[in-house]
Formats: structure tokens, sequence, C-alpha cells
């Protein structure tokens, strides 16, 4: 009698999966070719908020310097470090006169947290137009500010762009891409469809307006982390956000070079998620719950029931996947993560479990 019953559970989790497999698909056409640059460009802000960030600076902040845009100024904040931010900072803002610099105390109120760093560099800004990055990002061209401007309107006054890791040779490069990669087909799909949930700090630009509109990071400034996230939670919408998923508009950022490294990232990101929406923590938490029981359940059923119709079904499953994927790999320039997918996915599925159980015992440390 068990057998008929999980039968048919493993049956509704496959198709659960499918079904989000292709609701992945929106995101794909996107971004219908448009003129190379807009007619009068807008007044851009590029904000980037830097803790200890002294290397990075002098690494990355070149690229930002050199983005082939006509109108754009540089806040650069100091969020109370203890190395060379500062100096670095100063040194740059001698040379560029577009480079305006803010200097977060520590016997300032809240500080430590980056939101507060945030607001003031926000409020500091001259243009209406805000474009966000870390320290340790870098775009990939130089008209990296061309493309995510291009897609502000008198409608768009938000827009979620796409912040990759660069390509290593190592295992764990591999699975950071690959989860990076599968987090930006969910949020860009979402948004795609009029249901924005989040975006990522490292590539993300709004209306100084929209900031205001939601009195700034209030909502959540006692949670450290969601300065990006939580946001969107409380300023996007179905119709003042879009997307940029042009090549030329991605930034890059180095990936953790261990496990260990990257599960402390994550553990900070996954913590925000208990502060989504209801609607947003039921669709995504439906997503991973049944792909966990219908690997399971395929895994069992295997060997107790009739291995043909199982095998049947789950070569469907890897088909649709393997196509939404491999599709949005190609459009997201990271098409080696296709070849392991099946690998790829039980392996982050294992990782993303541990994290659950750890926060449940302990709460991650944030912005340091």
């Amino acid at each position: 009698m068990i057998l008929p019953v999980l039968f048919y559970a493993f049956v509704v989790f496959a198709g659960i999966q499918i079904t989000y497999y292709l609701f992945f698909t929106s995101f794909l056409f996107s971004d219908k070719k448009q003129s190379e640059k807009p007619v009068n460009e807008t007044p851009i802000s590029v904000i980037i908020c830097a803790k200890n960030e002294a290397k990075n600076l002098q690494k990355f902040l070149p690229y930002i310097i050199a983005q082939n845009y006509s109108d754009f100024e540089i806040v650069l904040i100091n969020d109370a470090s203890s190395d060379e931010t500062q100096d670095v900072m100063e040194a740059f803002k001698a040379k560029h006169t577009n480079i305006k610099l803010i200097n977060v105390e520590n016997t300032e109120a809240f500080w430590g947290n980056k939101k507060y760093a945030l607001t003031l560099g926000i409020k500091a800004s001259k243009n209406e137009h805000l474009l966000f990055t870390d320290a340790d990002c870098k775009p990939v061209s130089k008209n990296w500010i061309t493309e995510m401007s291009k897609k502000f309107s008198s409608e768009k006054s938000i827009v979620l762009g796409y912040g990759k890791y660069k390509k290593e040779k190592s295992l764990v490069n591999l699975f950071v891409r690959f989860e990076t990669l599968l987090t930006a087909i969910q949020y860009f799909s979402y948004a795609k469809l009029g249901a924005p949930y989040m975006a990522v700090g490292r590539n993300l630009a709004y209306k100084k307006t929209e900031f205001f509109n939601v009195k700034g990071f209030i909502n959540h400034i006692q949670v450290k982390s969601g300065d990006d996230d939580l946001f969107i939670q409380d300023a996007a919408n179905k119709n003042n956000t879009t997307i940029c998923t042009s090549n030329n508009s991605f930034t890059e950022s180095i990936a953790p070079t261990s496990f260990t490294k990257w599960f402390q990232q994550k553990r900070r990101h996954i913590s925000t998620a208990n502060y989504y929406k209801i609607q947003y923590q039921f669709l995504l938490g439906l997503f991973f719950i049944s792909k966990v029981f219908c690997l399971l359940l395929a895994s069992i059923l295997f060997f107790f029931y009739p291995w043909k119709i199982i095998l049947s079904i789950l070569i469907l499953y890897y088909f649709v996947q393997f196509l939404v994927v491999g599709f949005s790999a190609k459009k997201m320039k990271e098409t080696n993560i296709v070849v392991l997918l099946p690998f790829l996915e039980i392996g982050l599925l294992l990782f993303q479990f541990s994290i659950f159980m750890t926060n449940l015992i302990s709460k991650p440390n944030h912005w340091k």
C-alpha cells in the first residue's frame, strides 16, 4: 500500500519541479536588441561601501573610474575601516574630481551597520539614479553603467543586475558559480513575471526616490544584512522593477576560496530569508523541499517500484532542467556548469541543508 503512495508523491514533486523550471524560462526572453547607447545619458551616482577593503579598492576601483560614460560620480563610503581604506580612497579622490568620500566613524550611532553607512552615502550622492556595487567587484566591460542605466525609464525605477564570480579551477568555485547562476535564474524570472523578491548588492540600481519612499532601510535596520534583498522586499513591485541581463552589464567578484568561507558567507545571506514576505518564503521553500523529496523518493522507488517508470520520469525532469539551466548558463556565460549539473544539484542541496540546520542552532556573524 505504501509504495503507490510514495510513487504518487514522487510524481507530484517531480511535476512541481518541472513546473518551476518551465517558469524559469521567462527571463531568457529579456533584453531584446537596443541601441548601443541612450540618446541622453542619465547622470548616475555609483555607490561603493567598503570596510577594510584597501587592497580590493586599489585593484578594482580603476575599472569603475574607466567606465565609458559621460556623467557619473563615484561615492566611496569608508565604513569604519581599521586598515588603509581611507588612505586609498583619498589617493583616488586626489586624482579624480568625480569621486566623493564619506567617512563613517566608530563613534557614530549605528556604527558597524552597513545600512547606516549606505544611507549616508545615498544622502550625499548628487544624482537621482544610483548604481551599487561592492569594493571587491569589477564591471566586466567599460559599458557597465551604460547597460544598467539603459533600463531606467519613467516607469522602471529599480534595475536588477547579475553579479557573477570569476571562473577558477577548483571544486568550490564550481559550486559557488552554480549556486549564483541558479539564484539569478530565480530572481530574474520572478521579477520578469511581476514578482520581484531580491537582488544582489554587487549589481543593483534604483532611483533615490524609491529609497526615500520606503524610508530607506528602516523596516529592517535591526538586521545587519539585507541592504539589497530586504530593500527589494519593501520597494519593488511589478510596475517599477526590471532586469538587465546583457553581457556587458555584469559585475565580477572573486569567489570564496574554501567551502568554509563560502559556508559562512551563505549563512549570512540565507538568514535574511526569514524576513521575506510569506508568499516568497513559501514559493522558495516549495522549490527546495520538492527537489529534496523528488530525488529522495526516486532513489527509494528505483529499487522497489518498476524502475523503468521511475527512470522515465527522472529523464523528463533532467531533460527540462538541462534545457532551462543550459540556455540560462549560455546567456550568463557560465556554460561549463551544465556538464556536471546532477552532481552540482545534489551537492548544493546537502550544502544548503547543512546551512539551514546550523542557522537553527546559532546566529551567523554579519558585516564586520
